[in-house]
């Protein structure tokens, strides 16, 4: 089914609805995840740092740490929005708050690389399988919009990599059904909030849309992980 700018679809129909894309909001969409691989490479590059700084994730293990996390994942965000006409200040905003994202990390993912070998590799493999599998998509898109097409086509590129996962870390036949229906469950995520985006009227500067995918993206990646944890505690 087909949905018009002006009209909010429901959720059945962003998730397995087409939307037509004229020029300017095809552009917007490409744009959008341009600036989303951005942020997502600033997460990965705060969480790798979160890692290694144990001074971090005693930082962000406390009351002090937490309230400075707060009031930088809610100020950054706003500061992105407000200068989303901005190229500069916009995107380098977007950057800092993918950055931030990753460091508050830094108590769970030390943990993780500990007590937990494996998991974060596997998180991050089928976050960016995830990522992946969308953007691709989203990128042969130009006159339409099918969610269906993505989810299958996001359903395919799960399965390649877990069983890519399975080659490197054999995480055995029950692992590869885990990250499956975790990479689906992540698809459906990710289309969905593109879908939003795309009969979003408003939506006329691709950072709050980045903005909105990377939020849904960072929340499958911890998804993904503390499933996973979870999981490794009741070995």
């Amino acid at each position: 089914m087909s949905s018009p700018y002006g009209n909010q679809p429901g959720f059945m129909d962003k998730l397995f609805g087409t939307t037509q894309l004229n020029p300017a909001r095809a552009d917007i969409i490409h744009k959008t995840y341009l600036l989303l691989a951005l942020s997502g490479l600033a997460a990965f590059c705060g969480g790798y740092l979160g890692i290694q700084s144990e001074m971090l994730a005693n930082l962000f293990t406390g009351w002090l740490g937490w309230i400075l996390a707060m009031v930088l994942l809610n100020a950054i965000p706003r500061v992105a929005i407000a200068a989303r006409n901005n190229p500069v200040l916009g995107v380098s905003a977007l950057v800092a708050d993918g950055f931030v994202s990753g460091l508050v990390l830094a108590p769970i993912l030390r943990y993780a690389s500990r007590f937990a070998p494996g998991i974060i590799e596997t998180a991050v493999v089928m976050t960016l399988a995830v990522f992946a599998a969308v953007t691709i998509f989203v990128m042969l898109s130009h006159k339409t919009f099918s969610a269906p097409r993505g989810l299958m086509f996001g359903l395919f590129i799960s399965i390649i990599a877990a069983m890519l996962l399975n080659s490197f870390l054999n995480i055995g036949m029950i692992g590869i059904v885990i990250a499956v229906g975790i990479g689906i469950m992540g698809v459906c995520t990710l289309v969905y909030a593109t879908s939003d985006v795309l009969n979003n009227s408003q939506a006329d500067s691709p950072i709050p849309s980045a903005l909105m995918l990377f939020a849904g993206l960072f929340n499958v990646f911890m998804a993904i992980l503390n499933i996973l944890l979870r999981m490794d505690r009741r070995r």
